[in-house]
């Protein structure tokens, strides 16, 4: 006999009793009739939450934290390490991965250092297109994308000659990048001129000088036209990369919201402002989306760019991966990358989550 959560409301408004056996979705069935244990009961339940920029890779300090402290212990059951490693050390990673509760994927840094320091792209000589594809070829299952994070600090004197190598590597392996935008130089225009359909863009909502915003808080028209073009949106919120003024002015033009990530470590995690993908979640709560929007951009939009609609499956046969948790009531307190704050009436509330079957209570 299998498991029960218990009354549980999902995203379409209907509450159900889902049974859990054998790692899948047995049945779903009226409230209060599900045969088996019983280990949740009430609240809200939705696919199981994708996290698309993490840093997990503990070895990095500061910049690392354990698997399951930043995935199932948040109610996250997918975590997407954006970047940590590079070639050189990306087994390493695989492998804390197959030891964890938590599934974990990642982007392959194409620095082959990845973060053991934090100018990896500033020697060409670390731009391996040899390991690269060493690496790509050794874990085509675990790699999902390859990572460059395009600003001063990180690129120093090399500019965007980088991204120009990282536009090659991608080409010649077909995996789409991860571009992180930040301070410049080089201009953010440069940078998004040379993203494809299916890259990534995070940090779109940081408040540097730098951004994708004009004086007036409109998107800049490289921006519209990457959007037009397919190149996807991820928040990778971060310490110094989520601004409140900058989000309300994409909420005011219009721009869609397509993931939502926390580029989350321990130091974050902990004394914030990040803390976990929830709270960044309920950010966008204050921000005046609706919670299927908000729920939408940590699962099915986020499993549809990795292309893995089996992490989408709460129906009866699904991969049982689910996240459970409360839309709360109540004055809560939420902090941008910048200092500045916001008082919310509604926030989200992590309760447990089912991974390939399993329950963890959070």
């Amino acid at each position: 006999m299998g498991i029960v959560l218990r009354k549980m409301k999902r995203m379409d408004g209907q509450e159900a009793d889902i049974v859990i056996e054998g790692g899948r979705i047995a049945a779903i069935v009226p409230s209060g009739t599900g045969e088996g244990e019983v280990v949740a009961e009430g609240g809200c339940v939705s696919d199981g939450w994708i996290d698309m920029h993490v840093h997990a890779f503990r070895e990095f300090k500061p910049y690392g934290d354990a698997i399951d402290e930043i995935g199932v212990k948040q109610g996250v059951t997918t975590i997407v390490d954006a970047g940590s490693c590079g070639a050189d050390r990306i087994g390493e990673l695989r492998e804390a991965g197959s030891r964890a509760a938590t599934r974990l994927l990642a982007f392959l840094n194409v620095s082959r250092i990845g973060l053991e320091r934090v100018d990896e792209l500033s020697n060409p000589a670390w731009l391996d297109e040899n390991a690269i594809n060493e690496a790509v070829r050794a874990y085509p299952e675990f790699i999902v994308g390859l990572k460059a994070r395009i600003s001063r600090s990180v690129v120093k004197e090399q500019g965007i000659e980088p991204l120009r190598r990282a536009r090659r590597f991608s080409e010649a392996t077909g995996l789409s990048l991860m571009v992180h935008v930040g301070s410049g130089p080089p201009a953010i225009g440069e940078v998004i001129a040379l993203l494809a359909p299916g890259d990534i863009v995070t940090h779109y909502l940081n408040g540097k000088a730098n951004n994708l915003f004009d004086n007036q808080g409109r998107p800049l028209p490289a921006l519209l036209d990457a959007i037009d073009r397919g190149v996807h949106l991820d928040v990778g919120h971060g310490t110094a990369s989520f601004s409140f003024r900058v989000a309300e002015q994409a909420r005011a033009a219009g721009l869609p919201l397509h993931t939502i990530s926390t580029d989350i470590y321990e130091s974050n995690r902990i004394g914030g402002p990040v803390y976990s993908l929830a709270d960044v979640m309920s950010k966008f709560l204050y921000l005046g989306y609706s919670l299927r929007e908000v729920v939408d951009a940590v699962t099915v939009n986020a499993a549809q760019w990795l292309g893995r609609p089996e992490l989408c499956g709460l129906k009866v046969g699904g991969t049982a991966d689910l996240t459970l948790f409360d839309v709360v009531k109540g004055s809560r307190t939420l902090v941008d990358s910048e200092g500045a704050s916001r008082t919310a009436d509604t926030y989200i509330q992590v309760k447990g989550a089912v991974i390939d079957g399993s329950y963890f209570a959070c």
